[in-house]
């Protein structure tokens, strides 16, 4: 029977993967890719773009994709039988790419291509390659070369251990809640953890640490032990406080930090937040400290309003006068409603999940000039969807949106991509580029749709903001198409920039449609909305702050082999209104940082949001009377963002669209706080 994983010709046949093909495909795609590294670093092999992208990078995407597919099955699917088979695979197709990074034939064959002979996409991502060598130890010798490959192979294997532990902690915890406890919690919820009780064959209610019925009962459930129980075991999971303990992450976070600085060290820099700089728009850890600490002055008297209103509310009408962890975001969801006389579970009501996507498609294909259809391919699960995004009849890009949270599945959401636009130099033909979209929104209780939240909702927009990035490009160069060489610090532009229009009266009524009577969202409600928009703002942006400000200086200024839990509270100290108890261990799943990519750069966030609030004034600038965004503007924003890519700076693309540099002015007035 043939192995899905060397057939693909297309589409992956997810449906198809079983464990037991991991380890002869990966070791046959490896092999071909290594035959073609040797073909092309012989001295009579040419060192022209086209020829070794014909040999190497050929034989290398097909390698990326197949082992793209395992790490999706992994994240989405996971099994123990998978979970082995990735694990026994990752070291060796770690080697791999750290050997290709860093080889030192290639190398040189990269620096004696004639830029002359390129066209601009193919100068950027010559560009790219030469400074990512650098960063890959290419120009390292003998033992330092060996231990910086010794380093890579660890730290995959470190990561991957982190984001399992995060996983199956959470997958760990249930608690079988009893009627009286589960009261005020939304009717939904209820009904999903009474039938997930009931297929296990238990009484009550099953709580469990997803987010989609954790966030519920911090906000909703009246009992105050229920929510220090639930609260207690999400922020120790992962952590030697966690139950069960096994899962702990501490050794593996100080391995981690530990073998970044000595790469750091060995690549000549003198921490790891450096290294993380040097393909991002920041310039230096110092310029993204300054940067983090200004906002948090700004946002500061906002925060601390936030928090008094909070504890002279909780006196009045709680009798509530020394709140807990566990009590603030239940105080706070008490006074948005009497503020703004409406709550989060009432606004639930209007989203269903399939009105809500037919608003998000409706608004990306007035705006950007496409199409987007229902399409068809092999999937991992009954609950995603296939789409095809086309413009004028032509196919544009593709993608699989995986909209539930299941046990197995990897918490969060993101967007990743499964192929890149590039115009092959093995056949000539364009390929259009396709991408996963993966959320973990509740599923649909007692025969109803799924029901989103509001920040649901702006949580899809977000992650299909990345999606566009990716499948809109007109770059054909598949190292700079898309998402790919894009500044990690300008990546969030377009996600975050998509998040506003789920605060359009003009877009969102379009998407909102009662889950009983069918009545769309009321303006009055909206207006409560759009009202209670900047609540608590302060807080939610120091929240941002405290993780960037800890994250930067756990990568700069931390010494690895002591702990790093005084740091955070250090951090909290200088950030942070309301201090986190002392027993809290959010770090230890802080997959974004320890097994995302994100390692001396969740400042990102912040930073591309920045200029996302600025893209975004453009449209508020040339909105029509009626407050819809001008197809003039979208098309601008489209071929100087969008289309573009990774084939400029960002900081380019930014000033084709906007005319000018970023200014903070848009940020700060969206978020209340000018």
């Amino acid at each position: 029977m043939s192995n899905p994983l060397l057939a693909i010709t297309d589409l992956p046949a997810f449906d198809q993967v079983r464990p037991e093909h991991v380890a002869p495909a990966i070791g046959q795609l490896l092999a071909d890719a290594d035959k073609a590294l040797a073909t092309v670093t012989t001295p009579g092999f040419p060192a022209e773009w086209d020829a070794i992208a014909k040999v190497l990078d050929v034989a290398t995407e097909k390698l990326g994709i197949a082992w793209g597919v395992v790490g999706h099955l992994n994240a989405v699917a996971d099994t123990p039988e998978l979970r082995a088979a990735y694990n026994e695979a990752l070291p060796k197709v770690t080697d791999f790419w750290t050997r290709l990074g860093s080889d030192e034939r290639l190398y040189a064959k990269y620096k004696a291509i004639d830029p002359q002979a390129l066209n601009a996409e193919q100068r950027q991502a010559l560009k790219n390659a030469i400074r990512n060598f650098v960063l890959g130890g290419a120009e390292l010798q003998g033992p330092a070369k060996e231990r910086f490959a010794q380093i890579q192979e660890r730290s995959a294997e470190l990561s991957q251990k982190f984001s399992e532990n995060a996983l199956d902690a959470t997958d760990a915890y249930a608690y079988y809640a009893s009627d009286g406890e589960v009261a005020g919690v939304p009717e939904d919820v209820v009904a999903a953890a009474r039938e997930a009780a009931q297929a296990e064959g238990k009484d009550g209610y099953k709580l469990t640490l997803k987010f989609p019925v954790y966030m519920p009962v911090m906000q909703f459930a009246h009992d105050r032990a229920l929510r220090e129980r639930i609260y207690r075991a999400y922020v120790t999971r992962a952590s030697e406080l966690g139950d069960p303990v096994q899962f702990d992450n501490t050794a593996n976070m100080r391995e981690i930090l530990a073998l970044r600085q000595e790469e750091a060290k060995l690549l000549g820099y003198r921490n790891f937040a450096e290294v993380s700089l040097v393909p991002k728009m920041a310039d230096s850890p110092k310029q993204v400290v300054e940067f983090l600490r200004d906002l948090a002055g700004r946002a500061r008297p906002y925060a601390e309003k936030d928090v008094a209103d909070m504890r002279e509310f909780a006196a009045r009408k709680m009798d509530l006068r020394e709140p807990q962890a566990w009590d603030w975001t239940y105080i706070a969801e008490r006074l948005k409603e009497e503020r703004y006389a409406f709550s989060e579970q009432e606004v639930k009501q209007y989203f269903t999940a399939p009105k809500v996507l037919a608003g998000l498609f409706q608004i990306v294909q007035t705006l950007f000039e496409v199409t987007i259809r229902k399409d068809s391919a092999p999937v991992w699960n009954p609950g995603v969807e296939f789409y095809r995004i086309e413009r004028g009849g032509e196919l544009v890009g593709q993608f699989y949106l995986d909209p539930s949270a299941r046990s197995g599945k990897r918490g969060g959401a993101w967007m990743d991509d499964v192929r890149a636009r590039w115009l092959r130099p093995d056949t000539g033909r364009l390929q259009t580029p396709v991408a996963h979209l993966v959320c973990n929104f509740a599923e649909g209780a007692a025969g109803k749709p799924p029901l989103l939240t509001h920040d649901d909702v702006i949580t899809l927009f977000h992650e299909f903001g990345h999606g566009l990035h990716h499948m809109l490009t007109r770059v054909n160069e598949h190292e700079v198409s898309g998402i790919s060489g894009v500044e990690w610090d300008a990546v969030e532009l377009p996600s975050q920039f998509m998040e506003n229009f789920c605060w359009e009266w003009a877009v969102l009524r379009h998407m909102t449609s009662h889950v009983d009577t069918g009545a769309p969202l009321p303006r009055e409600l909206f207006d409560k909305m759009l009202a209670a928009r900047n609540f608590q703002s302060g807080l939610a942006t120091l929240r941002q702050i405290e993780f960037g400000l800890f994250d930067m200086l756990l990568h700069e200024e931390h010494d690895p082999r002591s702990d790093f839990m005084p740091l955070l509270a250090r951090v909290r100290a200088e950030v942070a209104v309301i201090q986190p108890p002392a027993f809290s261990r959010t770090a230890h799943t802080f997959s974004h940082i320890f097994a995302g990519g994100y390692a001396a750069g969740y400042y990102s966030y912040k930073w591309a949001e920045v200029l996302s609030a600025d893209a975004y004034a453009a449209f508020e600038e040339t909105a029509d009377e009626n407050g819809l965004p001008s197809v003039e503007t979208g098309r601008k924003y489209r071929q100087a963002i969008l289309e573009a890519g990774g084939s400029r700076p960002a900081i380019e693309s930014f000033k084709a669209f906007r005319g000018r540099e970023p200014t903070l002015d848009a940020l700060l007035r969206h978020q209340g706080m000018a």
